[in-house]
């Protein structure tokens, strides 16, 4: 466990440094229960919970072992939903969590219960696995070591692959009955050059044919540059093409069959993407802590910046059944020395999160960089 720094008054922590401590060292629940269910397996924020902290909703790590060590207590909300939050005994503030979505008592036309289609990430975020199979996942010689995307289908929380027509009826309902504002859609690679652009493509169709809603897709950048004009044409308003760790080397240890696109080709895929969907409009996700120093991400960030894609940096929380499962998260302090330039460097860029249209950079909610970002702002 790392040495926590003792706290002797009351005073609040800013938001983004609170966020922030949260972030790596995670919460230990005394009501697990509170709000929407937490996330095991799976894509995207695994073993986390959504937890709302002045006005900001943040995935928070709940299930890791950190988290059950966490200097940080919630407690049981009371009768309001409201609950206090303190560090090592003193409360430093109060916290609540976003309400159960109402689309998950519903079940599609054909019988599966919409939570194994779609999910709710942070406070309004439709997030959806279209293929929760991968190529890199087959075997643990190619397989991404943090990557937990066979486990919800292994335990009967998912389905394989979402139909079009599926995706297109819990979206609707998600938008009618809990105000979802945005969806993302990301996917295992399937075998083909396309590495999952087809697919993506189909679904994004489908639901801007039954609902207005913006959606971000995230795949490995396809052999072919022209994919990303037929997303477009699809309604498709976002893209995230997905670097995780930015040296080479360490890329080649921790996912060594995604390492077989290299970064070379990530950035003229981003060069790409980005007159087809506008600045800001394309991302990648980071994960600080694999290895990464924080020079070697800034230096890769300020390229990004430069050509219009927005690096959305998040701190590594290792999921249970991975290799990496022990692996420990970044300390606040190395994640406050990539977020505080990084949130400078997207200031003076033009890069807001704020007006990004769909997907991770703008919910924000697994990284403390929209916070720091609106105090670049202030």
């Amino acid at each position: 466990m790392k040495a926590i720094s003792p706290r002797t008054d009351l005073k609040p922590l800013p938001t983004e440094t609170l966020i922030n401590e949260l972030q790596s060292f995670g919460v230990r629940l005394a009501d697990p229960k509170a709000g929407a269910a937490s996330r095991r397996g799976g894509a995207g924020p695994s073993d986390h919970k959504a937890i709302t902290i002045d006005g900001v909703t943040v995935m928070v790590p709940v299930h890791t072992a950190p988290a059950f060590e966490s200097p940080y207590l919630v407690e049981a909300p009371d009768a309001g939903g409201v609950s206090r939050i303190s560090r090592e005994g003193l409360p430093i503030g109060q916290v609540s969590f976003p309400a159960q979505p109402k689309f998950y008592g519903l079940t599609t036309a054909d019988g599966i219960p919409y939570g194994k289609i779609a999910v709710l990430h942070g406070r309004d975020v439709l997030a959806t696995t279209v293929l929760q199979t991968c190529i890199r996942y087959q075997s643990r010689t190619r397989t991404c070591q943090f990557c937990a995307i066979g486990q919800s289908l292994a335990a009967g929380r998912t389905v394989a692959h979402k139909s079009p027509a599926q995706l297109a009826e819990v979206a609707k309902a998600a938008v009618e009955l809990d105000g979802v504002k945005h969806m993302v859609m990301t996917t295992g690679t399937p075998p083909g050059a396309d590495r999952g652009a087809a697919v993506l493509a189909d679904s994004a169709a489908a639901v801007k044919a039954a609902v207005d809603l913006p959606i971000q897709v995230q795949c490995e950048p396809p052999d072919d540059d022209a994919w990303f004009g037929r997303l477009k044409a699809a309604g498709v308003d976002a893209i995230g093409m997905h670097l995780e760790a930015v040296g080479e080397a360490l890329r080649g240890r921790i996912m060594p069959g995604k390492a077989q696109v290299p970064v070379e080709r990530y950035f003229q895929a981003f060069e790409a993407a980005v007159p087809v969907f506008g600045r800001g409009q394309v991302s990648t996700y980071i994960l600080a802590g694999l290895g990464d120093t924080a020079d070697e991400i800034l230096a890769v960030c300020r390229q990004l910046t430069a050509i219009g894609v927005y690096p959305f940096v998040v701190p590594f929380v290792p999921i249970s059944g991975t290799p990496l499962e022990s692996h420990p998260t970044p300390p606040p302090a190395f994640m406050h020395a990539i977020l505080g330039p990084l949130s400078r460097l997207l200031v003076e860029s033009g890069l807001r999160a704020a007006d990004v249209k769909a997907g991770c950079a703008k919910c924000g909610a697994c990284s403390a960089l929209s916070a720091y970002e609106r105090r670049a702002c202030a």
